[in-house]
């Protein structure tokens, strides 16, 4: 038998409703609009359960606005690495406010974890990977401890490991949402035309994919998308979507 995790543990203690398996509501809603996963990831676990993770990058205002259309007060968890780009951090402001966004929750790495393994703020150079874990991994995993579900942005058309991602997913003892792993770039952009959302600043200086400052370079056109994020390395992944959620 195998034994339930953290969080199935913590929501039984709580008395709340075991959740549905993820592979059920996956085939349930392998043809589903992202509108309807959303409406979906709801409807199985309710919004006291359910964040929406947002990195406030180059495509994630077209996410945002659906979550919006079906509930604006639906929890936004936002990573505040301490290495974001000032665009990012006023991107952030302007899209909770032309979406009228009622929670947005900004998570900070803990000062005591970044006094004592990242002191002189290089560790993004020497150790990507650890520098993601105190920075993005362990604040999320902070920040999704109240929720038995998550929504995230990630599409397939990204490639790389998030080529075959499901719908649904089961990520620890958490259901993870994958609302846009059905669609194209070109429908990304019909949802920013549609609702007339702003494109991320930086998008003009020829950065596609914008994560942490040191680790994030312009792409030329013909470049895929992400091959600004950690240029030159074999990382591809800050960890967030690798690491189980515990």
């Amino acid at each position: 038998m195998t034994e339930p995790r953290h969080q199935e543990v913590q929501d039984a203690a709580a008395g709340l409703p075991a959740l549905p398996p993820a592979e059920e509501l996956d085939r349930a809603l392998r043809d589903a609009t992202p509108t309807e996963i959303i409406a979906a990831a709801l409807q199985a676990v309710g919004r006291e359960r359910l964040a929406l993770v947002s990195s406030f990058g180059t495509e994630s205002a077209a996410l945002l606005k659906l979550a919006a259309d079906v509930d604006p007060a639906i929890p936004v968890v936002f990573l505040d690495t301490g290495w974001l780009f000032e665009e990012t951090l006023a991107y952030r402001d302007e899209l909770i406010a032309r979406l009228g966004l009622r929670d947005v929750r900004s998570i900070k790495p803990l000062e005591q974890t970044l006094s004592r393994e990242d002191p002189d703020r290089e560790l993004w150079f020497s150790d990507p990977d650890a520098c993601c874990r105190i920075r993005k991994v362990e604040p999320l995993n902070r920040a999704l401890a109240p929720f038995s579900a998550w929504i995230n942005g990630r599409k397939r058309f990204q490639g790389g490991a998030r080529a075959e991602i499901p719908i649904v997913e089961a990520d620890g003892g958490r259901l993870k949402f994958n609302p846009l792993a059905n669609i194209s770039p070109e429908d990304i952009a019909g949802i920013y035309a549609s609702a007339g959302l702003p494109p991320h600043p930086l998008v003009a200086s020829g950065y596609l994919s914008v994560g942490c400052m040191p680790c994030t370079s312009r792409t030329t056109p013909d470049e895929d998308s992400r091959a600004g994020r950690w240029r030159g390395r074999a990382k591809t992944e800050c960890g967030i979507h690798t690491v189980k959620a515990s």
